[in-house]
């Protein structure tokens, strides 16, 4: 089994299939992470940390922020200058962002704090923060209250982030107090190819050899099968229930 550093660093092999298979960010999460610091009389400065391949970077343009993205794979941030245009893009990490002192409003995590360490991460967030800054962290997690989901994740295995965030959840260290945290329901509809480029893109599969990758994308194509449904245009797909958690903690 690969170790943990390998895996968060991994995706950068897998950026296609991560673009067609993640899910965006909800609006409402992350219009509820900004809030406390739009101002009606200036824009919004933010860094988006473990940007990826930009799912969450569109997301916070739409919202009308100018953003910065920061990720530790090179691979990752070429296909993000090809999704999201105009986006200034460098090589960092949570704990170490290229950003000067006080120079944004908002740190932003996509499904990447727990790769982080977390005091360090959060020192490295409140020095590129101003005073009343907002550190926000979201994920979406597949809801596994619903039994065909949960047989889903035991094919492809689960992740850190899914282990966090049914324990103690994420922590954050000085300057934050602590988090508030806000969930959402909604489901996302997947054609086979997004559901088989989903589970390819998680660290695990990525990281495991041929025959192990194999049989998990194997298992995943009989659970489409079990589940999916015919569109009105003939397409068939399966319904994905997701919950998208995210947090939001404020710099003293």
């Amino acid at each position: 089994m690969a170790s943990r550093e390998e895996m968060s660093l991994s995706f950068g092999s897998a950026a296609g299939a991560y673009e067609s298979g993640r899910p965006d960010y909800p609006r409402e999460a992350v219009d509820w992470m900004l809030a406390p610091v739009r101002d009606e009389g200036r824009g919004l400065r933010v860094a988006d940390v473990g940007a990826g391949t930009g799912k969450l970077t569109r997301t916070i343009v739409e919202a009308g922020a100018e953003v910065v993205a920061i990720d530790p794979d090179a691979d990752m941030l070429a296909a993000l200058r090809g999704n999201v245009h105009g986006v200034p893009t460098f090589v960092g990490s949570g704990e170490r962002m290229p950003l000067p002192d006080a120079s944004v409003d908002a740190v932003l995590l996509g499904q990447a704090w727990h790769w982080v360490d977390p005091v360090a991460a959060s020192a490295e967030a409140g020095r590129v923060l101003r005073a009343g800054g907002v550190l926000g962290l979201v994920w979406n997690i597949r809801d596994e209250s619903d039994p065909w989901v949960a047989r889903l994740t035991a094919a492809m295995h689960g992740s850190h982030a899914e282990e966090m965030l049914a324990g103690d959840g994420p922590q954050v260290a000085e300057p934050f107090d602590g988090l508030e945290a806000k969930t959402w329901n909604w489901t996302r509809s997947l054609s086979r190819a997004a559901l088989l480029d989903m589970v390819a893109s998680r660290s695990y599969v990525i990281t495991a050899s041929d025959a192990a990758r194999g049989a998990i994308l194997a298992a995943v194509g009989r659970l489409f099968d079990e589940r999916r449904i015919t569109e009105a245009g003939g397409a068939e797909v399966v319904d994905l229930p997701y919950v998208t958690h995210a947090y939001r903690g404020i710099r003293r």
